[in-house]
Order: structure tokens, then sequence, then C-alpha cells
């Protein structure tokens, strides 16, 4: 089967032989896009705030003798938001 783009033509294999999974595979890929600039927006959003937050937490007298515990806490939050706007995508479909 054929899956034209804006580059040209693509073949594309479906183990299904209907013309509805043509719609399908084309929805669930303007979905994983709109969800990889979601991640990157959100990945650099964090990396913003909190990597100059996390340099100067020594400075901040509450986080002063906690920045280690506060960086990795900031790292943490990042990867567990990609991920779970990530894992929206199985829910595709349904």
């Amino acid at each position: 089967m054929l899956k034209v783009t804006s580059t040209g033509i693509n073949l594309i294999t479906f183990v299904k032989g209907n013309l509805k999974s043509v719609a399908t595979a084309l929805a669930l890929s303007r979905a994983t896009l709109r969800t990889i600039k979601q991640n990157l927006f959100w990945a650099f959003a964090y990396n913003i705030i909190l990597i100059p937050t996390a340099i100067l937490s020594p400075l901040i007298p509450f986080l002063r003798e906690n920045a280690p515990i506060f960086a990795a806490a900031a790292m943490a939050l990042s990867s567990v938001t990609v991920v779970s706007n990530s894992l929206r995508l199985r829910r595709f479909g349904r």
C-alpha cells in the first residue's frame, strides 16, 4: 500500500487488508508527532527552569543542605512527565 506524504510516496505494509488502516496509521503518526513536540517542550521547560534553580540551590536557605536531592528530584520529575505523556499513545484508537 502507498502513503502519500509531503516529501513523496512511501511504501507501508498493513497487517489487515482494509483501507481503514490507512486512516488509522495517519492519525497515529500525527498523534505521535504531537506527543514528540510536547515532550520536547516539557524537557526544555524543565531544563530552563530547574537547572539554574539546582545550581543556585546552595544559595537558597531552605535548599542549602538538600541541593543534590533537589536536583535529583527535578530530573526524576522531568523524566516521569515525558514518559507519562508518551504512554498516552497506548490508549490511541480506544
